[in-house]
Protein backbone atom coordinates (compact mmCIF):
# COMPACT_ATOMS: atom_id res chain seq x y z
CA UNK A 1 0.00 0.00 0.00
CA UNK A 2 1.40 3.39 -0.99
CA UNK A 3 2.32 5.69 1.88
CA UNK A 4 0.49 9.02 1.49
CA UNK A 5 3.31 10.73 3.43
CA UNK A 6 6.08 9.86 0.94
CA UNK A 7 6.90 13.48 0.13
CA UNK A 8 9.96 15.35 1.39
CA UNK A 9 10.18 14.78 5.17
CA UNK A 10 9.29 17.89 7.24
CA UNK A 11 12.78 18.34 8.70
CA UNK A 12 14.45 18.23 5.29
CA UNK A 13 11.76 20.50 3.84
CA UNK A 14 12.40 23.04 6.62
CA UNK A 15 16.16 23.01 6.01
CA UNK A 16 15.74 23.35 2.23
CA UNK A 17 12.86 25.83 1.99
CA UNK A 18 12.44 27.41 5.44
CA UNK A 19 10.03 26.84 8.35
CA UNK A 20 7.35 29.13 6.89
CA UNK A 21 6.75 26.65 4.05
CA UNK A 22 5.66 23.89 6.43
CA UNK A 23 2.04 23.14 7.23
CA UNK A 24 0.77 22.91 10.81
CA UNK A 25 0.82 19.15 10.47
CA UNK A 26 4.45 19.12 9.30
CA UNK A 27 5.62 21.44 12.08
CA UNK A 28 3.91 19.32 14.71
CA UNK A 29 5.45 16.16 13.23
CA UNK A 30 8.95 17.60 13.74
CA UNK A 31 8.28 18.00 17.46
CA UNK A 32 6.62 14.62 17.87
CA UNK A 33 9.51 12.99 15.96
CA UNK A 34 7.88 9.56 15.76
CA UNK A 35 4.45 8.11 15.30
CA UNK A 36 3.03 5.07 17.05
CA UNK A 37 2.78 1.45 16.06
CA UNK A 38 1.25 1.34 12.59
CA UNK A 39 0.70 5.12 12.50
CA UNK A 40 3.06 7.45 10.62
CA UNK A 41 4.08 10.58 12.55
CA UNK A 42 2.41 12.77 9.91
CA UNK A 43 -0.83 10.84 10.24
CA UNK A 44 -0.64 11.12 14.03
CA UNK A 45 -0.05 14.87 13.75
CA UNK A 46 -3.03 15.36 11.47
CA UNK A 47 -5.17 13.18 13.73
CA UNK A 48 -4.31 15.39 16.71
CA UNK A 49 -5.07 18.63 14.88
CA UNK A 50 -8.36 17.24 13.59
CA UNK A 51 -9.34 15.92 17.02
CA UNK A 52 -8.80 19.23 18.83
CA UNK A 53 -9.90 21.44 15.94
CA UNK A 54 -6.92 23.80 15.94
CA UNK A 55 -3.30 24.12 17.02
CA UNK A 56 -4.37 26.53 19.74
CA UNK A 57 -6.72 24.03 21.34
CA UNK A 58 -4.18 21.26 20.91
CA UNK A 59 -1.43 23.22 22.64
CA UNK A 60 -3.70 24.17 25.53
CA UNK A 61 -5.44 20.83 26.06
CA UNK A 62 -5.30 19.11 29.45
CA UNK A 63 -3.64 15.73 29.94
CA UNK A 64 -7.05 14.08 30.39
CA UNK A 65 -8.08 15.31 26.94
CA UNK A 66 -4.96 13.81 25.36
CA UNK A 67 -5.72 10.43 26.88
CA UNK A 68 -8.84 10.27 24.70
CA UNK A 69 -6.64 10.20 21.60
CA UNK A 70 -5.16 6.82 20.76
CA UNK A 71 -1.37 6.63 20.62
CA UNK A 72 -0.68 9.65 22.82
CA UNK A 73 1.21 8.81 25.95
CA UNK A 74 2.79 10.93 28.66
CA UNK A 75 5.97 11.51 26.62
CA UNK A 76 4.21 13.03 23.62
CA UNK A 77 1.91 15.05 25.89
CA UNK A 78 5.03 16.47 27.59
CA UNK A 79 6.65 17.26 24.23
CA UNK A 80 3.64 19.21 23.00
CA UNK A 81 3.21 21.20 26.20
CA UNK A 82 6.92 21.96 26.43
CA UNK A 83 6.84 23.39 22.90
CA UNK A 84 3.73 25.45 23.72
CA UNK A 85 5.34 26.91 26.83
CA UNK A 86 8.59 27.64 24.99
CA UNK A 87 6.63 29.55 22.31
CA UNK A 88 4.79 31.59 24.95
CA UNK A 89 8.04 32.51 26.69
CA UNK A 90 9.58 33.55 23.39
CA UNK A 91 6.66 35.76 22.35
CA UNK A 92 6.17 37.25 25.82
CA UNK A 93 9.84 38.03 26.34
CA UNK A 94 10.21 41.80 26.69
CA UNK A 95 13.28 41.66 24.47
CA UNK A 96 10.94 40.67 21.63
CA UNK A 97 9.35 44.13 21.79
CA UNK A 98 12.04 46.48 23.08
CA UNK A 99 13.77 48.76 20.59
CA UNK A 100 10.79 48.54 18.22
CA UNK A 101 8.44 51.47 17.65
CA UNK A 102 5.06 49.74 17.88
CA UNK A 103 1.50 50.52 18.88
CA UNK A 104 -1.20 48.14 17.63
CA UNK A 105 1.06 46.38 15.13
CA UNK A 106 0.87 42.69 14.31
CA UNK A 107 3.91 42.19 16.53
CA UNK A 108 2.12 43.75 19.50
CA UNK A 109 -0.98 41.65 18.90
CA UNK A 110 1.09 38.46 18.70
CA UNK A 111 2.75 39.42 21.98
CA UNK A 112 -0.55 40.09 23.73
CA UNK A 113 -2.27 37.03 22.36
CA UNK A 114 0.62 34.81 23.48
CA UNK A 115 0.62 36.49 26.91
CA UNK A 116 -3.10 36.46 27.60
CA UNK A 117 -5.26 34.27 25.37
CA UNK A 118 -4.56 31.03 27.24
CA UNK A 119 -5.06 32.44 30.75
CA UNK A 120 -7.95 31.08 32.80
CA UNK A 121 -8.44 34.32 34.76
CA UNK A 122 -8.69 37.92 33.63
CA UNK A 123 -5.29 39.59 33.57
CA UNK A 124 -4.84 43.33 33.07
CA UNK A 125 -1.54 44.11 31.37
CA UNK A 126 0.09 47.45 30.61
CA UNK A 127 2.82 48.14 28.05
CA UNK A 128 4.82 51.32 28.69
CA UNK A 129 6.50 53.37 25.94
CA UNK A 130 9.02 56.17 25.73
CA UNK A 131 8.36 59.29 23.65
CA UNK A 132 9.54 57.46 20.51
CA UNK A 133 6.92 54.74 21.05
CA UNK A 134 9.57 52.19 21.95
CA UNK A 135 8.62 49.63 24.59
CA UNK A 136 10.40 50.23 27.88
CA UNK A 137 8.46 47.88 30.13
CA UNK A 138 5.54 45.46 30.24
CA UNK A 139 3.70 44.55 33.40
CA UNK A 140 0.79 42.30 34.43
CA UNK A 141 -0.62 44.79 36.89
CA UNK A 142 -3.87 43.18 38.03
CA UNK A 143 -5.22 39.64 38.23
CA UNK A 144 -8.88 38.79 38.69
CA UNK A 145 -11.42 36.00 38.36
CA UNK A 146 -12.75 34.14 35.33
CA UNK A 147 -14.98 37.07 34.37
CA UNK A 148 -13.69 40.24 36.04
CA UNK A 149 -10.61 42.06 37.25
CA UNK A 150 -10.34 45.04 39.59
CA UNK A 151 -8.22 47.81 38.07
CA UNK A 152 -6.79 50.82 39.93
CA UNK A 153 -5.90 53.76 37.63
CA UNK A 154 -3.66 55.35 40.27
CA UNK A 155 -1.42 52.25 40.28
CA UNK A 156 -1.03 52.48 36.51
CA UNK A 157 -0.09 56.16 36.75
CA UNK A 158 2.37 55.39 39.54
CA UNK A 159 4.07 52.70 37.42
CA UNK A 160 4.16 55.01 34.40
CA UNK A 161 5.92 57.70 36.43
CA UNK A 162 8.34 55.14 37.86
CA UNK A 163 9.24 54.06 34.31
CA UNK A 164 9.30 57.64 32.99
CA UNK A 165 6.80 56.54 30.34
CA UNK A 166 5.35 58.94 27.80
CA UNK A 167 2.60 56.60 26.60
CA UNK A 168 1.04 53.22 27.29
CA UNK A 169 -1.21 50.53 25.91
CA UNK A 170 -3.75 48.74 28.08
CA UNK A 171 -4.70 45.12 27.48
CA UNK A 172 -6.70 42.42 29.16
CA UNK A 173 -8.12 39.03 28.27
CA UNK A 174 -11.58 37.51 28.31
CA UNK A 175 -11.24 33.85 29.37
CA UNK A 176 -14.61 33.17 27.73
CA UNK A 177 -12.81 33.58 24.41
CA UNK A 178 -15.06 36.41 23.23
CA UNK A 179 -13.24 39.71 22.88
CA UNK A 180 -16.32 41.98 22.94
CA UNK A 181 -15.65 44.81 25.46
CA UNK A 182 -18.08 45.26 28.34
CA UNK A 183 -19.48 48.53 29.64
CA UNK A 184 -17.10 48.17 32.60
CA UNK A 185 -14.16 47.84 30.17
CA UNK A 186 -15.10 51.14 28.52
CA UNK A 187 -15.65 52.91 31.85
CA UNK A 188 -12.30 51.89 33.36
CA UNK A 189 -10.54 52.88 30.15
CA UNK A 190 -11.93 56.39 30.39
CA UNK A 191 -10.90 56.62 34.03
CA UNK A 192 -7.34 55.62 33.15
CA UNK A 193 -7.24 58.06 30.22
CA UNK A 194 -8.35 60.92 32.49
CA UNK A 195 -5.83 60.01 35.20
CA UNK A 196 -2.96 59.77 32.72
CA UNK A 197 -3.88 62.97 30.87
CA UNK A 198 -3.25 64.99 34.04
CA UNK A 199 0.42 64.02 33.73
CA UNK A 200 0.62 64.21 29.91
CA UNK A 201 0.82 60.44 29.55
CA UNK A 202 -0.98 59.20 26.43
CA UNK A 203 -3.10 56.07 26.43
CA UNK A 204 -2.65 54.77 22.88
CA UNK A 205 -5.06 51.86 22.97
CA UNK A 206 -6.93 49.31 25.04
CA UNK A 207 -6.87 45.87 23.46
CA UNK A 208 -9.19 43.08 24.59
CA UNK A 209 -7.86 39.62 23.80
CA UNK A 210 -10.09 36.63 23.15
CA UNK A 211 -9.21 33.28 21.65
CA UNK A 212 -8.25 33.90 18.07
CA UNK A 213 -9.78 37.39 18.12
CA UNK A 214 -9.23 40.83 19.58
CA UNK A 215 -10.90 44.22 19.85
CA UNK A 216 -8.92 47.46 19.70
CA UNK A 217 -10.49 50.56 21.24
CA UNK A 218 -8.32 52.75 19.00
CA UNK A 219 -9.45 50.96 15.85
CA UNK A 220 -13.07 51.46 16.91
CA UNK A 221 -12.48 55.19 17.48
CA UNK A 222 -13.08 54.93 21.23
CA UNK A 223 -9.74 56.48 22.23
Amino acid sequence: MENKWQGLPPREKLIKFGAATLSDCELLAIFLRTGTRGVHVMELSQRLIDHFGSLYRLMNARKEEFQAVGGIGVAKYAQIHAVAQLARRCFTCQEALKSHAVTSSEQMLDFLHSSLAHREREIFQVIFFDNQHRVIHTCEMFSGTINSVEVHPREIVREALKRNAAALILAHNHPSGLAKPSRADRDITQQIVRACSLLNIRVLDHIVIGRGEYVSFAELGWM
